[in-house]
């Protein structure tokens, strides 16, 4: 993967060199790994294969605007989303909330005590669930059930505008939009921009039907190349296509994000032939783990194929608004925020949009996990927090390793560059 394209992983590796978080970040292989040994008393035949979107960390959270239209805060990104074991979830925001507290400089009790409120706003959302004192379809974090900083990253989404997007990254010349040459974009030839219109067509038919639109919408005005974006996917192809919106008004078009498909790392650890051969590929995967962990889901999700590999389609969406922990530096300050992400996390297990229609899990994952929780919660809220502190300290000692193995040339495929003089 590295030999693909060596500048993008040293820029990622920069990246993760800094703190021991953003390594954390873009280490969930090396979490995998872990996991793959670690014994489990929560895990059983059912909790071991539950839809989880397993990169689960703090910075993964933010708004969207949903299919009904309303602005939704909620976790935000499904590229290594798979069947696996709840508690890797858990665990592994328990850990990421230790890393980034640290670097904070909260103490060992408060952080604590911030991983506890987390565990227990989940088990008490997942235990509303299976009870029936919350309806799973109604359940979605909003501007009129939310405060502090999560209302406010949902209501800087409202402030946002679709012609902001699109002035940003097109341009208007003779009555007609298209995409404006700048950093990170790359102009395409006739024979591969036929490739991705052949693939467009071909996404089309993956959209659910009751959430397509009308016929002008989806014409294709520009297609153009870019690089993977984020830390989880240096070195995959994309392409940004501008289509029609809902109307020829030329501030209702829409940028499209079309995506190649990483490899999901928990399937490198779950072997199970009937999950691996269930996705046709790992955009299909990414869109129906999509559908099976997010209530309302982008109604411009879908998937598509190019030279065999799978892709991922959604809308790259002008409403998008991701919670931004600078302020946050109190333990009484993260606090309210934390217990909003262990609602979340619960509606991500338990609530499914309405046209997922997978067939991995036939279960109610509330059941399941609540049936082993039963009446050991406080055992089980202290086994996420001791596994929360351990694995931050480790994930610091790996840090460590990782930045000299990087900086002295030691990873195969980025060997140290020719010293500057």
């Amino acid at each position: 993967m590295i030999a693909t394209d060596p500048g993008a992983f040293r820029k990622k590796f920069r990246k993760m060199a800094d703190n021991p978080f953003a390594f954390y970040r873009g280490a969930a292989c090396l979490f995998y790994r872990d996991m793959a040994t670690a014994e489990d008393r929560w895990a059983d035949e059912r909790t071991s294969r539950i839809w989880i979107q397993a990169d689960l960390h703090a910075e993964n959270f933010g708004t969207y605007m949903d299919s009904a239209g309303q602005f939704v805060f909620d976790v935000n990104d499904f590229d290594e989303a798979y069947v696996g074991s709840f508690t890797w979830d858990i665990k592994r925001f328990c850990a990421s909330i230790a890393l980034l507290a640290r670097r904070k400089a909260v103490s060992d009790a408060d952080i604590e005590a911030l991983i506890e409120t987390y565990v227990r706003s989940y088990v008490r959302m997942v235990r509303a669930f299976h009870d029936g004192s919350r309806d799973e379809q109604d359940f979605k974090l909003h501007l009129r059930n939310t405060d502090g900083p999560v209302h406010d990253v949902l209501l800087d989404a409202r402030m946002n505008t679709r012609i902001e997007l699109l002035a940003a990254n097109t341009m208007v010349e003779n009555y007609e939009r298209r995409f404006r040459p700048g950093k990170g974009v790359r102009m395409v030839g006739e024979e591969e921009r036929a490739l991705v219109l052949d693939a467009f067509t071909r996404y089309l038919d993956t959209i659910p039907e009751h959430k397509r639109f009308g016929s002008i919408t989806y014409g294709v005005k520009d297609i153009v190349g870019r690089k993977g974006f984020g830390i989880g996917s240096a070195g995959l192809p994309a392409y940004n296509i501008l289509v029609e919106g809902h109307t020829e008004a030329l501030e209702n078009d829409v940028i499209l994000s079309m995506k190649q498909g990483n490899v999901a790392a928990p399937s490198r650890i779950v072997h199970d032939d009937r999950i691996r051969t269930y996705f046709e590929h790992h955009g299909h995967r990414t869109a129906v783990s999509q559908r099976a962990l997010q209530a309302h889901a982008d109604p411009w999700l879908g998937y598509t194929e190019i030279n065999g590999e799978g892709y991922i389609v959604s809308e790259l969406s002008p409403y998008v608004s991701d919670l931004d922990w600078s302020d946050l530096t109190e333990p009484q300050e993260m606090q309210p925020v934390i217990e909003y992400l262990g609602q979340a996390t619960a509606g991500m297990h338990c609530v499914s949009d309405a046209d997922s229609d997978q067939s991995l899990v036939e279960f109610q994952s509330e059941e399941a996990i609540m049936a082993v929780i039963g009446s050991h919660e406080d055992e089980f809220v202290r086994d996420m927090v001791d596994f929360g502190q351990t694995y931050a300290r480790r994930t610091r000692q790996d840090h460590e390793l990782f930045v000299d193995a990087f900086r002295n040339g030691e990873i195969p495929g980025l060997e140290r560059s020719t010293p500057v003089i």
